[in-house]
């Protein structure tokens, strides 16, 4: 293959469009097109994909979706038909990593995820393989995003992501 396949497009399965759009729109600010009233909407997250000259990659901007788990289209069943038909029970659902802006505050971001419904699954931790800082938490629907950001003065091997020197952590932050 002299190209490869390229990931254009990802769902968060929710159960409420409405309300899922307000909380992305919320706590992470994002722009949310109303496309098919209570069954999808796009998110358009920014142009995340730019060369170094500031010009437009040629992956362009990669869209996500909120969508409705009872009826997740396109599906060509008939209406009555289509599935899935209940949320997650409880295991692994869309795992979604967000970049956090220079405008931005991780710490923020996690506290606009609670106070609007979300789950805290954990903050303040060092993953060498990433060689940043990230943050976790569920939305109201049960979808996990991961928030990373790079810490300054870390510096990480690009073929061995082992860390060059010592990782100076903020007291209380865990590390693997």
């Amino acid at each position: 293959m002299t190209y490869p396949n390229i990931l254009v497009f990802v769902d968060f399965p929710v159960d409420d469009v409405a309300a899922a759009t307000e909380f992305y729109r919320e706590v992470l600010g994002w722009e949310i097109e109303d496309r098919i009233p209570g069954v999808f909407n796009r998110i358009v997250p920014g142009q995340n994909f730019k060369l170094d000259d500031g010009t437009q990659g040629p992956t362009g901007n990669l869209h996500m979706g909120i969508s409705l788990a009872a009826d997740a289209r396109p599906d060509p069943r008939p209406e009555d038909q289509r599935g899935p038909r209940r949320m997650h029970d409880g295991g692994r659902t869309t795992r979604a990593w967000i970049l956090v802006s220079d405008d931005d505050d991780m710490d923020e971001i996690m506290d606009r995820a609670v106070a609007h419904g979300g789950t805290e699954l954990w903050r303040h931790h060092f993953w060498t393989e990433f060689g940043g800082a990230n943050a976790s938490f569920l939305d109201p629907w049960g979808n996990q995003l991961m928030l990373w950001e790079h810490l300054e003065g870390i510096e990480q091997d690009e073929e061995t992501h082992e860390l060059v020197g010592d990782a100076t952590l903020p007291d209380g932050w865990t590390i693997e």
